[in-house]
């Protein structure tokens, strides 16, 4: 390394030294002891018979040698010159031929052709592609990490995991447990293989992380490279190609002859996507060098050898977007899904980050992982931070509720913004706006409790209302989001009912509950004409790119039916907020005191105003459509009947028109 640092600073001198001397040559070469003046300071010379000699070169150059003792100075850039040059065009030349002629110099004036030197022009020429080269070798240099590496492009710069780095094992990862369990057979395979090799199995060539942002498949890889104790390579997917054609192949084939050599070995490659992308996709082709660069990865995964005992992890939040070929058997043989952690999952994560940092007592963090359904590893992590920081800032020496629940608040909205100066209208409009969303919340049957109210501005929100569930949920019926879209608008319901001049504020609720109304109609089949269909497309074409939105495929009057279901939904989420909101004006009154005056409400604060809050009246149950066939669904069997149909008896269908006998069975069962 002190050899590589030595070159540097000499390749610099060097080209500085050429720069200096190439400007020398040519300033020198140019004036040859000749100080330039305007070609009307020259004919004055000349007509001041101050000239001993003049020679015109080529033309267009008319040199100068003054008499002796004679000298020129214009008083600014020239100064005591006794000889000058000047430059003039060709409708010049024969004024200057004429003054020559009247005032002739002491030793007379000549005419020549100027023939330039050639080795002054070869060096003029060659000199500063010297230069240029010499600057791209000493930058190259520079960007490979020395002068002998120059032409090392194709070697990869995948990292190496030392042994004095801390190990990450699988007691430091919390909330992925099957993922956990499937990587420990990998840590087994790559310990011990020949137990798996004597009953015919063969070692996963590549297993593949997919998931969100934040669930922690990076921490899976390093764990498992920390509980194996082999040698672990990273690298991410963009370290791999580079604007030298060829270059990211070369970098793949470095790789892997890397990690054979070192079998067994792990080799960890993070965000795939940005190499293993669908080949064909983008507009107007592919890229070259990125596909060259997959192909070369195919090769080398289909290539293992069995004994070789090298395998390649993967890590991707888009894994709709890789290519077939990358996923195919064989090559990633295992994919396993990395998903946000349920309420253990999130406690045990708590509970991991809470080390080494000081919580009080009364601090329960079971009850925060239930406050943050949906949350990641990392956000449950930046929760914590949030809190110590907050801590830290207010000089307290331990982590209590209040600094855990402003962080919790800070992860989902952003910062509070004190500075934030608003009037008594808006701070009024706002309280009704957000107690508008709260009471339709609250008097819903199938909606979450409501958790916290506040008026305080935090992030792009003036105000907000929070709607936590007890519980993890991992479907959601079609009560629930009819509750969500009367939930959503009940903001606006409340400003257009109070002041009845509504505001902007209510547009991004409009723009989820549209969307959300949407979805039920073209994507969830919970509309009675629409009924069960996918409508639209949500890929285009691989060759117009595989992100360009949503793509229609019904015909013109289907969509016009899907806007008027929602509409309808709308409609109908606006009806039932308004039905709310009416019902429970008093409470709604009330609530907006509160506000005003604490400007947050907690969950002890809203189930003593919410307790003798109106409840709408439950929905007629959703038949899927009224006139779709119910009648003809076969009839609910008694046993007897059963064992007839068991015997070759059939019973009889009940008439067109008539509902069978027992509804709730039916469906039920069905």
């Amino acid at each position: 390394m002190t050899t590589k640092r030595a070159i540097r600073p000499q390749w610099l001198i060097i080209i500085l030294l050429g720069v200096g001397l190439t400007a020398f040559l040519m300033f020198f070469s140019d004036s040859g002891g000749y100080t330039r003046v305007d070609t009307s300071a020259a004919l004055e010379l000349i007509s001041q018979d101050k000239v001993e000699s003049a020679r015109v070169v080529n033309n267009e150059r008319l040199e100068l040698t003054l008499k002796e003792g004679v000298t020129y100075s214009d008083g600014a850039k020239v100064k005591d010159a006794t000889k000058v040059y000047a430059f003039y065009v060709d409708a010049r030349g024969p004024q200057i031929v004429k003054a020559l002629d009247e005032h002739k110099p002491t030793k007379g004036f000549t005419d020549q052709i100027d023939t330039q030197n050639w080795f002054a022009s070869m060096l003029s020429l060659v000199l500063p592609m010297i230069i240029v080269l010499g600057l791209f070798w000493f930058l190259m240099g520079q960007m490979q990490g020395g002068g002998n590496r120059v032409m090392q492009f194709g070697k990869s710069r995948a990292k190496l995991a030392s042994k004095d780095m801390p190990k990450v094992t699988f007691a430091d990862v919390a909330g992925a447990d099957e993922a956990v369990e499937e990587l420990h057979e990998i840590k087994e395979f790559l310990q011990d293989p020949a137990r798996f090799l004597a009953v015919g199995a063969k070692i996963p060539k590549g297993v593949l992380l997919y998931g969100q942002p934040g669930t922690g498949k990076t921490l899976l890889a390093r764990a498992v490279a920390g509980e194996a104790g082999v040698p672990f390579y990273s690298i991410s997917g963009s370290d791999f190609v580079e604007m030298f054609v060829g270059v990211g192949a070369s970098r793949v084939r470095d790789l892997f002859e890397q990690a054979k050599a070192n079998a067994p070995a792990i080799v960890f490659v993070d965000e795939i996507d940005a190499v293993g992308r669908h080949r064909g996709a983008g507009l107007g082709g592919g890229h070259d060098e990125r596909e060259q660069t997959l192909n070369q990865l195919l090769v080398e995964m289909d290539g293992f050898d069995v004994k070789t005992n090298v395998i390649l992890i993967a890590a991707t939040n888009r894994p709709d977007i890789l290519d077939p070929a990358l996923l195919r058997p064989g090559r990633f043989d295992r994919q396993i899904a990395v998903e946000a952690p349920d309420m253990i999952g999130r406690h045990r994560i708590l509970q991991v980050h809470a080390q080494g940092k000081p919580m009080a007592p009364d601090v329960d963090l079971l009850a925060v992982a239930r406050r943050t359904p949906g949350f990641t590893g990392a956000d449950l992590a930046n929760v914590l931070n949030e809190a110590a920081l907050l801590t830290a800032r207010t000089n307290k020496r331990l982590i209590d509720n209040p600094a855990l629940d402003e962080a919790i608040d800070r992860v989902i909205a952003g910062p509070q913004k004190r500075t934030r100066i608003m009037s008594a209208k808006e701070r009024k409009i706002t309280a009704y706006h957000e107690g508008g969303h709260a009471i339709v919340a609250a008097a819903m049957n199938h909606t979450d409790p409501v958790t916290k109210v506040t008026i305080l501005p935090r992030g792009r929100a003036l105000g907000y209302t929070m709607v936590m569930p007890q519980d993890d949920k991992y479907s959601t019926t079609r009560n629930e989001i009819l509750d969500q879209l009367a939930y959503a608008l009940g903001g606006r319901v409340a400003e257009e009912i109070v002041f009845h001049d509504p505001t902007t504020g209510a547009a991004n609720d409009i723009e989820k509950a549209t969307a959300m109304a949407r979805k039920m109609v073209t994507e969830f089949g919970m509309s009675e004409r629409v009924g069960a269909i996918k409508l639209g497309q949500s890929t285009g074409e691989v060759f117009l790119g595989r992100d360009m939105g949503h793509q229609r495929d019904y015909s013109e009057q289907v969509a016009a039916v899907v806007d008027e279901e929602v509409r309808k939904l709308i409609e109908q989420a606006h009806d039932e907020a308004w039905h709310v909101v009416n019902d429970n004006r008093d409470i709604l009154d009330q609530l907006v005191l509160e506000l005003l005056e604490k400007e947050t409400l907690g969950t002890k604060e809203l189930a003593e105003i919410f307790a003798p809050i109106v409840k709408r009246p439950l929905r007629p149950t959703w038949l899927s459509s009224e006139d779709r066939g119910i009648s003809e669904r076969p009839p609910v069997l008694t046993p007897a009947e059963a064992a007839a149909t068991s015997n070759g008896h059939v019973p009889a269908m009940p008439p067109p028109g008539s509902a069978p006998q027992d509804l709730g069975a039916a469906q039920q069962g069905h």
